[in-house]
């Protein structure tokens, strides 16, 4: 029979919350029922009017575990039922982790942390080897922005493109983000970090994810790349969530990625962050990619190849974070048409841009154009981590110019329609 990998780190016990503080966090908690602390607050928390829901599918999780393993096998009923008893001992209840999620009242159970990597990512494969996946599983993930980063953030992680990842962001979702951004009206009101995470840990619930919920700041953006010894100042790591997730980031020991960045994803707006950001990154050797919700525009700034390398790839002159602090409306929209290339925008979005503040609330932007840029910097970033030449440089994905508009032929006449 096919060798069946080991399970995950041990989890620690946690306290229950009041329901208040059930509904402000972001974390989930995993609980081995194998182990008699745990199984203990199972047992608590099946008595506990803050559980709403159990889902138990875990039979259908191993019977796809076995499959993953043996391709080449074909699996009738009984086999495959002797093959699933096999890995659980007869004891399918028992076994793997059943992960809380306080914000929703979700109490569910799911594969140990290394069968359910595999089985997440097994149609991944012929794209990305195991052996890739693992590598990409250790790397970790930095995004600015959480509007259009949140969709990156989001389909990195379904790529399984990092294991560990930090968001930033000190905004608050509102209805007018509901046009690109995926949440519900329930969650009008709720911090963009706090969302994002949320989203993370309902796909992978043994991700490690940080979240700094005042956006980054000058106090905080040595710890947001890493560069602080214990890594702590600004970022929430969830234990005052009332949780008491024991700081294991609900992935154990974080998927073995490091404390620093193996790459930025930087969607912001405030121009002082996109410079500073960019400066830590040059200093620190970590690559940043940025997409440009207009023709798909996608940046790729390779500071961990050329150290040297100007920011948005010259476009700034010797500009710095300082020179741009505290610019106005007005300033920090010309600094960023510099940054983009006005020249280069779309019809729509040049007409768009001074209309701003007038007959416009902000930038225009659209949901297809987010989950392009997503889809772009995902691709970038796995090849990034993966070691593929991919150079510094800005690219379009333009679907207009790549699928035009074009007027229908008239028919012959007497053709077959």
């Amino acid at each position: 029979m096919t060798h069946f990998m080991q399970s995950g780190t041990e989890p620690d016990t946690f306290v229950l919350p009041s329901p208040g503080r059930a509904s402000e966090s972001f974390r989930p908690v995993l609980l081995d029922p194998a182990r008699p602390a745990d199984a203990a607050t199972l047992a608590a928390l099946r008595d506990s009017p803050l559980l709403r829901e159990v889902h138990d599918r875990i039979e259908d999780q191993l019977a796809e575990l076995v499959r993953a393993l043996a391709p080449a096998e074909h699996f009738g009923p009984a086999a495959l039922h002797r093959a699933v008893s096999e890995v659980t001992g007869g004891r399918a209840e028992a076994y793997g982790r059943w992960v809380w999620y306080p914000w929703s009242g979700r109490l569910v159970h799911v594969l140990p942390e290394e069968e359910f990597r595999l089985v997440r990512t097994d149609r991944n494969r012929g794209r990305i080897t195991r052996g890739q996946q693992r590598g990409l599983l250790r790397r970790r993930v930095g995004v600015i922005g959480l509007s259009v980063g949140s969709s990156a953030a989001l389909t990195c992680a379904m790529e399984g493109v990092g294991g560990a990842f930090r968001l930033a962001d000190f905004d608050r979702l509102s209805l007018s983000n509901l046009n690109r951004l995926r949440a519900g009206v329930h969650e009008l009101g709720l911090e963009k970090t706090v969302l994002c995470a949320r989203r993370l840990y309902e796909l992978d619930p043994y991700l490690d994810v940080e979240i700094h919920r005042e956006g980054v700041t000058e106090e905080n953006i040595g710890a947001f790349f890493g560069a602080a010894e214990d890594g702590t100042d600004g970022a929430d790591d969830g234990t005052g969530d009332g949780v008491g997730h024991g700081g294991d980031g609900a992935g154990g020991d974080g998927s073995g990625a490091g404390s620093g960045l193996d790459v930025l994803i930087e969607e912001c707006d405030t121009a002082w962050v996109k410079v500073a950001a960019r400066e830590h990154a040059r200093r620190h050797r970590v690559p940043v990619l940025m997409d440009t919700n207009d023709r798909g525009m996608l940046d790729i700034e390779r500071y961990d190849t050329e150290p040297a390398r100007p920011l948005f790839h010259g476009r700034i002159g010797d500009t710095t974070a300082a020179d741009v602090r505290g610019l106005d409306r007005a300033g920090t929209v010309d600094f960023l048409l510099r940054v983009v290339d006005a020249q280069h925008l779309s019809p729509a979005m040049a007409d768009a841009l001074p209309r701003i503040g007038r007959t416009l609330s902000s930038w225009p932007q659209l949901a297809d154009g987010v989950m392009l840029g997503a889809a772009l910097v995902t691709d970038a970033a796995r090849r990034i981590l993966l070691g593929e030449p991919l150079p510094s440089g800005r690219h379009r994905i333009d679907l207009d110019e790549l699928v035009p508009a074009r007027a229908p032929r008239p028919a012959r006449h007497g053709a077959a329609l």
